[in-house]
């Protein structure tokens, strides 16, 4: 299916984005939006072999934007702090309904949301959360705006897979890796630095899934695009803790991950995602958190 099409990927500089971005580009047109403010990222995205577009999703302007455009991955979105409620859901719901109205004629769209839009469950670290389950009701100190207007932009795209009759998957990962700047990578350069790392449960579990994976998991999930909209949960069956993670960190390079225990009403407890609607339409992962991390850490260490 993703073979010479024209590929729109928006937020293309992202930590997901550019490796997405970079594996569709080996034998496709792939278009990435983005607003370029730094010339090393745009230099990136044409080493991927991705041409770049330059947008800004605050503003109906999306002149830059190429037609003709087979499929469009939208993971682009702007965390804004208290008080830029506003303008978080001018980009992250507006903005949305903007780039899925200029690419309604498009085969398919996948639009990121996250997992953490699923509503708190405090004291039920190890709830797992189904696609159905309630969502907004969370707080995310790190990105106040992200559960208010991942909800905006969910229902954004709902209405624009009904109104233009624009196959539409909108997919909610837990605890991406191999990216870098993700939850184990944080956590990873936290302990090397000998600096805390915030940890609001004792457990805190995510459900994890590898870039790679989500790469090669792409055209499947595109293919499970649907009207109305089909929401998928994005994660492997994996289930790893913060704690296991820092015993992992470690093991692997000597460190010692220091924890830093932090009471935050509203804040997950857990991010376990049921994934047994993403394995139905991808088929099994390829990569497992253990082997992985231990490959990213002692890199890590290597590079010191």
């Amino acid at each position: 299916m993703l073979k010479d099409q024209r590929i729109l990927v928006t937020g293309v500089t992202g930590a997901i984005a550019l490796p997405v971005a970079r594996f569709l580009a080996t034998e496709n047109e792939v278009f990435g939006a983005a607003r370029f403010e730094d010339p090393v990222r745009r230099a990136e995205v044409e080493a991927a072999g991705v041409e770049p577009c330059e947008v800004d999703l605050v503003g109906s302007d999306l002149s830059e934007l190429p037609e003709g455009i087979d499929y469009v991955l939208h993971y682009a979105y702007a965390r804004r702090n208290s008080g830029e409620f506003d303008e978080a859901i001018e980009v992250n719901g507006v903005g949305t309904g903007r780039v899925l109205a200029h690419c309604r004629h498009a085969k398919a769209a996948l639009v990121m949301s996250s997992g953490t839009i699923y509503s708190t469950r405090p004291g039920e670290p190890h709830h797992v959360f189904r696609e159905t389950d309630d969502v907004g009701q969370a707080a995310a100190p790190w990105a106040p705006s992200a559960p208010t207007s991942k909800v905006a932009m969910e229902a954004v795209a709902r209405f624009c897979a009904e109104s233009f009759g624009l196959p539409t998957v909108i997919v909610r990962p837990s605890a991406p890796y191999g990216t870098g700047p993700d939850v184990p990578g944080m956590a990873l350069q936290a302990a090397l630095a000998g600096a805390p790392y915030p940890v609001f449960h004792d457990p805190q579990p995510y459900s994890t899934i590898h870039v790679d994976d989500m790469c090669r998991e792409v055209e499947a999930l595109l293919g499970a695009a649907s009207v109305p909209a089909n929401i998928v949960n994005w994660a492997s069956e994996e289930v790893v803790t913060m704690q296991e993670m820092a015993e992992m960190i470690h093991e692997f390079t000597g460190k010692t991950l220091r924890l830093e225990p932090m009471d935050v009403p509203g804040v997950g407890h857990g991010y376990v995602l049921d994934a047994s609607k993403c394995r139905a339409i991808t088929g099994p992962p390829t990569r497992t958190f253990r082997t992985e991390f231990e490959t990213i850490c002692r890199a890590a260490v290597a590079a010191g």
